[in-house]
């Protein structure tokens, strides 16, 4: 196994290339001025979609996949919560016209850092009651190195029980995991920036057109120099997506919690959601 310490160099190397490349085909003598591409998300939301949609920019303007690994607020293996230091340190790292993404609270430093000029930032989400629903396929069947795998595989005998703990969290455990409803809180500061554009899943499903106009329209609005017509664009963009090349992409269903949850499953989760789907626009009242 090569070592992280040996990963991010060769990691920087390849970005190194790739940004000189784009800066050949677009007759550029540099990519100053090309905003940072940011996908940001909560996490089992539509992650790698968006991140797909945003890597078929480099077809369109001076954009560049950066390669660098997810910025995230928590280490999947170990459940540790990272400083903004850390956070901010990777952000940082990123150049203009970098293609990038991660699973980043609202805290504000971040926020700030995510919002300034020459960055053009999204945020997706996703109907909770199907991030429940993913979050159990994904801990049980998918990320064996994740830190609650055990736990969900070995102490939760079926299904039932897991959703109820995705939906509940483990208050007692002596890693965090939060209720769905203090899981999606720190995320929702977002929803209020006009700097970023909140996307939804489900959007991509039911009008991916519209989607990906609003994509292609933020990242211009935010700077990016476009090669193509917003049709064409458009049609680059969609041509990216790939469920194939997800490793978490599973079924990409809308709505498919309602053939998951049982009576009892509904009730729990109206109790710890509150108002949430409501804040999230999924529902006009709790009376679904």
């Amino acid at each position: 196994m090569v070592s992280s310490s040996f990963r991010t160099p060769a990691r920087l190397a390849r970005r190194a290339a790739r940004r000189a490349l784009q800066m050949l085909h677009y007759r550029r003598l540099t990519l100053k001025g090309v905003p940072i591409l940011f996908a940001n998300s909560f996490p089992k939301s539509g992650t790698h979609l968006l991140t797909q949609v945003l890597q078929g920019f480099p077809s369109i303007g001076p954009a560049v996949d950066s390669g660098l690994p997810a910025v995230v607020t928590y280490i999947g293996e170990t459940g540790r919560e990272r400083s903004s230091l850390e956070i901010l340190r990777d952000l940082q790292r990123l150049l203009p016209g970098d293609i990038a993404y991660g699973h980043l609270h609202a805290r504000p430093e971040v926020v700030e850092q995510l919002c300034q000029d020459g960055t053009a930032a999204y945020f997706i989400l996703r109907d909770p009651r199907d991030v429940v629903v993913s979050h159990v396929h994904y801990v049980t069947e998918i990320e064996p190195g994740h830190i609650h795998h055990a736990y969900y595989t070995q102490v939760l005998k079926d299904f039932d029980q897991r959703l109820r703990t995705s939906i509940l969290g483990l208050p007692d455990s002596e890693i965090p995991f939060p209720d769905i409803c203090q899981r999606f809180e720190p995320y929702l500061g977002w929803l209020d920036r006009p700097e970023v554009l909140c996307l939804h899943f489900e959007d991509f499903i039911q009008d991916r057109g519209a989607a990906l106009g609003q994509v292609y329209d933020h990242a211009v609005r935010r700077g990016l120099p476009s090669a193509l017509e917003r049709g064409q664009a458009i049609q680059v963009l969609a041509a990216s997506i790939d469920p194939k090349r997800s490793p978490t992409f599973r079924s990409g269903k809308v709505g498919g919690w309602r053939g998951q949850f049982s009576p009892e499953n509904k009730v729990l989760f109206k109790e710890i959601a509150g108002d949430l789907l409501v804040r999230l626009g999924y529902e006009e009242e709790d009376q679904w």
